[in-house]
């Protein structure tokens, strides 16, 4: 009779305690990200040449441009892709014509990731059918298109008619995270499923020479186009067999929005398209806001920065890599690839912390290292992925 007294006992104890244990559980409610292709526009332009191109463009005094071109200097941006041309940026153009490019050009650019995605033979090992994916997610904020363009892309390829369509808009550079996070609470529901998502970012279809606005200005000084498609498969997918390496595990997400924040970063939508909304008290936020965010997730996954090698950070600028350092008291080193990134092809908005994954997706870190996913975005809003390489 003790015994089975004993047993009850133990076993209310585990169950009222479960919450705790059951969510660091390794395999359980785990999303894995097996894949990861990208398509990148074809004009590169260097950032003197932008600059210049920027001083012609705009009606700038003496005075302005002692204040402000330094901005192009010191952003550490060395290079950017764009789906147009240097002169397609010295003329005029409205709402209709940036739209109609939009969304020629993000369905090309789409396709393009899709495949690489699913035929990364650096990733996996084999090539993974459309009709073996469940869910699409787009992520965008440059561009409208109704029908949303994941439905574009199914008729383009061989996805089956019954795939979940989520098209996200709004999220800014937040998107490339939150886009995973969503596929990770519906793998988690649905663990033997796959997710397909693909963020679309063309930027410089944004560009407003009439903008006088210093966060305008800034903007030009700083933002780039991209495409990425990545791939998520819950812990039960058939498509886990296909795993080459090592890859990252998603373990947990989280999700904040500062309240009465909205004129912090986003658009004005004017009749001749989007113009930036972009705060310079984004770096002080960080070091505040986000600070309590990431150090409260910390903590409620047992996890502790020291132990974390890298961070898969979404690079919103100089001034906001830095104060991720200051506010986790890292160097450099452990954002490495989000200056890299950077560096090589400015902020594409949602799309940037995909490539940085990439970039760490492809040095195949050993099993057990683990990192943390970020990125801020419109609302003003803060994303936060814990991942597990296995």
């Amino acid at each position: 009779m003790e015994v089975h007294i004993t047993l009850f006992l133990s076993l209310i104890y585990i169950n009222t305690n479960s919450n705790t244990q059951y969510k660091h559980k390794k395999g359980e409610h785990m999303a894995y990200i097996l894949s990861i292709g990208k398509s990148e526009p074809p004009y590169e332009i260097s950032q003197t040449q932008v600059k210049g191109l920027v001083e012609s463009l705009f009606p700038l005094t003496e005075r302005d441009k002692k204040r402000l071109l330094p901005v192009f200097d010191n952003s550490m941006i060395e290079k950017r892709q764009f789906v147009v041309d240097q002169e397609w940026f010295k003329q005029p153009h409205g709402m209709r014509e940036r739209n109609e490019i939009y969304i020629q050009e993000a369905y090309r650019h789409s396709l393009r990731a899709i495949d690489e995605c699913l035929e990364n033979e650096l990733f996996l090992t084999g090539t993974v059918c459309f009709k073996e994916i469940d869910m699409i997610i787009f992520v965008s904020t440059t561009g409208l298109a109704t029908p949303s363009m994941e439905a574009r892309v199914m008729n383009a390829r061989s996805f089956r008619e019954d795939v979940k369509r989520v098209p996200l808009f709004g999220l800014g550079c937040a998107g490339g995270v939150s886009g995973l996070a969503r596929a990770y609470d519906w793998v988690k529901a649905y663990p033997d499923k796959n997710v397909l998502v693909i963020n679309v970012e063309l930027c410089s279809l944004t560009f407003q020479k009439t903008d006088s606005k210093k966060s305008n200005f800034v903007g030009t000084a700083l933002f780039g186009d991209g495409v990425s498609a990545v791939l998520v498969a819950g812990s039960q997918s058939e498509l886990l067999g296909k795993k080459k390496q090592t890859t990252p595990v998603m373990g947990g997400t989280s999700s904040k929005t500062k309240k009465d924040s909205i004129d912090i970063m986003g658009w004005e939508i004017k009749d001749n398209g989007f113009e930036v909304i972009f705060n310079k008290s984004i770096p002080h936020l960080v070091k505040d806001f986000w600070k309590t965010h990431v150090q409260g997730f910390l903590v409620e996954w047992g996890m502790h920065q020291e132990e974390l090698p890298f961070f898969v950070a979404h690079p919103g600028g100089k001034k906001v890599l830095e104060a991720y350092e200051e506010v986790l008291q890292l160097d450099q080193e452990a954002f490495r690839e989000s200056y890299h990134v950077l560096a090589k092809h400015g902020n594409m908005s949602s799309v940037t912390v995909c490539y940085v994954l990439y970039e760490y997706m492809k040095s195949f870190p050993d099993a057990g290292t683990k990192s943390l996913m970020a990125a801020l975005g419109p609302g003003f809003s803060s994303e936060l992925i814990s991942l597990e390489w296995y």
